[in-house]
């Protein structure tokens, strides 16, 4: 595809002005200049770790890219580790019970609200509830985290009930929160959402800038609201759109 793969570079800076990102080329320790005739920001999302007393503890991992998973990996493979405990019970922290519970881990699943999977019917979240204890899954329901304490080297998790679980790890799956750092430092226009807001050809306020993904505030569909909408299928469209219209096409994300 005659593509331009430059790896090991971060776009530091843009310069709307002169139409041109700032690139820092991490081997080389040097920056250069890159000028643009449509740009599409595509920056993702970065996981909310949220001020918890000791979240900043060694065991205690967030899930996002590939070296999150191998760190998380790395101490279930080599370490006699037993028991996690993992907060927030949307998809991400669901679907890491699942895969600890299949590592013969005994998990428990922390969620502030009265049940898992927040977006469906609590007629529908039952069942989910059912099959998680049938699994062993220790459901911590209506529960928040007030503090992660060290246990001789080991997180101790305190909720709200005043229950401790001492446990080999903790994964904290709270959410995610549009990575808009490049975008709002460009002076792009941010939304209540805190994503890059885009209208529905995914263009930002700069009619010469594009943004994709995770990190844009898009207009709900049902309710038109803003929302901001951290999944596969959408980003996946949207980057398809931004390359059509960028390249002088027509196309609109409904």
């Amino acid at each position: 595809f005659a593509i331009d793969v430059r790896t090991n570079s971060e776009v530091i800076r843009i310069d709307r002005g002169k139409k041109a990102v700032v690139v820092h080329d991490k081997a080389k320790d040097k920056e250069y200049e890159q000028s643009y005739d449509a740009l599409i920001l595509s920056p993702g999302a970065e996981p909310v770790r949220p001020p918890i007393p000791g979240a900043g503890h060694k065991r205690v991992f967030t899930l996002r890219s590939l070296a999150d998973m191998d760190a998380i990996k790395a101490v279930v493979d080599a370490e006699s580790v037993k028991t996690a405990v993992v907060v927030g019970a949307g998809y991400i922290g669901l679907e890491m019970a699942e895969v600890l519970v299949h590592r013969q881990l005994v998990v428990s699943l922390v969620e502030l609200e009265s049940q898992v999977m927040g977006p469906i019917d609590p007629e529908m979240a039952t069942p989910l509830h059912e099959h998680l204890r049938l699994q062993g899954v220790d459901l911590c329901l209506g529960s928040s985290v007030t503090a992660i304490e060290d246990d001789d080297g080991l997180p101790a998790v305190r909720l709200s009930t005043g229950r401790v679980i001492p446990c080999g790890l903790v994964i904290l799956a709270v959410g995610v929160r549009p990575e808009v750092k490049l975008a709002a430092e460009a002076g792009l226009t941010i939304g209540q959402r805190k994503g890059i807001v885009v209208d529905d050809h995914m263009r930002t306020s700069d009619p010469d800038i594009y943004a994709v993904g995770d990190a844009v505030e898009v207009q709900d569909f049902v309710g038109g609201f803003p929302a901001v909408i951290p999944l596969a299928g959408p980003a996946n469209r949207q980057g398809r759109i931004a390359a059509i219209n960028a390249l002088g096409g027509d196309a609109a994300y409904e």
